[in-house]
């Protein structure tokens, strides 16, 4: 069996490249994409030590994200805001939200879930998981890498609507792998051994990435090794 040739220093510069830019540029994306999303939203900033705060509006808004009898979009904007108070919270507030992730995760799987209602739970786990281990291993322990590597799979129709918007997810949940991936070997590990994704994140690597700090298809090849094999 033919071995993987070894890496060379241009290689493992470029890696070193895309991790910092990566790292530069997340807080900034956070501030222009996820806390900026709805501006209709008033930003409030809430101190750590507010747990009770951040324990009561999670507990709130899980009601609201596990009610099967509202829209899949009423139930998508609780968990982004549920990610939101995990991001602001820090251990704590990741914890509580952590109650209501299993949730977020199937409906990622449901197929009645429409793209805005998809990219609302995205950002709502790329909050949850931003710089976290401990949410980041209970992330992996409810198979959210096989849940988003279904989206890479999934097929969009042929309308140029359904086209962008799928295009769209798909970018989005390569941010959000982006932001589990980093400084996380064993999600760098269990990415690698979906070899075909390799080609995906090439042909997503080619599009219009205008807009975005980075481009976190290519950003993603290099953290998960693919360029050295």
């Amino acid at each position: 069996m033919a071995t993987a040739p070894a890496p060379s220093e241009q290689d493992g510069s470029r890696v070193c490249q895309c991790v910092v830019r990566l790292g530069q540029c997340l807080r900034r994306f956070w501030n222009v994409y996820i806390l900026g999303f709805f501006v209709e939203e008033e930003k409030e900033y809430i101190p750590q030590s507010q747990t009770m705060f951040h324990k009561e509006k999670i507990m709130a808004l899980g009601q609201t994200l596990k009610n099967k009898s509202l829209a899949i979009e009423v139930r998508a904007r609780a968990a982004y805001r549920i990610g939101l108070l995990a991001f602001t919270g820090g251990p704590m507030a990741g914890k509580f939200a952590a109650e209501h992730m299993k949730e977020v995760a199937n409906l990622l799987q449901s197929a009645q879930a429409a793209p805005q209602a998809r990219i609302l739970l995205l950002q709502s786990v790329a909050c949850w998981c931003y710089l976290n281990p401990i949410t980041q291993k209970r992330a992996k322990f409810l198979q959210l890498i096989p849940i988003l590597m279904a989206i890479f799979e999934k097929v969009p129709e042929s309308s140029k609507t359904d086209v962008n918007n799928s295009l769209l997810v798909k970018f989005w949940a390569c941010y959000t792998l982006s932001v589990m991936t980093c400084n996380n070997l064993s999600y760098m590990e269990e990415l690698r051994e979906h070899y075909q994704f390799k080609y995906e994140l090439q042909a997503l690597a080619q599009k219009d990435w205008a807009g975005w700090p980075e481009n976190f298809a290519e950003v993603l090849y290099f953290l998960i090794g693919f360029h050295r094999h």
